[in-house]
């Protein structure tokens, strides 16, 4: 994948408003043709990539920043649900946990899922982004 060839979509779900309005403004610094999406819990996030699959499954996001402390569904239960309704069956989209929790018992949790790629510590900057971004090999 040439990131020049075509925005990468991003699909930001944290209930702090002000982190996302920050990670907004470091992923469009570190990534020049980005799309991204903002939801502020799990459940809002679900139904969006529930309508994104119903009408343009080839629209689903390349990634998802997925906090785990939210209200009405946190992280693990979004996980789960995404599982659970086979959101994405060709596995294009790339989750990754963002989190501010240092619990190991977090990181180890977050890493027994298939569909998390791995757990990041916020705060996010930069380099943690450019670093998430490049670890994706185009083959």
């Amino acid at each position: 994948m040439n990131f020049n060839s075509r925005p990468v979509s991003v699909l930001l779900v944290d209930d702090d408003e002000i982190n996302n309005f920050i990670s907004i403004k470091l992923i469009k610094k570190a990534l020049i043709n980005t799309e991204i999406m903002a939801c502020l819990n799990g459940k809002s996030a679900i139904d969006q990539l529930v309508e994104i699959q119903r009408k343009e499954p080839g629209k689903l996001p390349d990634y998802i920043l997925l906090d785990i402390n939210m209200p009405i569904m946190n992280g693990w239960e979004f996980l789960d649900e995404y599982s659970r309704l086979n959101i994405d069956p060709q596995g294009k989209t790339k989750i990754y946990i963002i989190s501010s929790s240092v619990f190991s018992n977090d990181i180890n949790k977050a890493r027994s899922y298939p569909l998390v790629k791995d757990f990041i510590s916020k705060p996010l900057n930069v380099d943690k982004i450019v670093e998430l971004f490049k670890v994706e090999d185009p083959a």
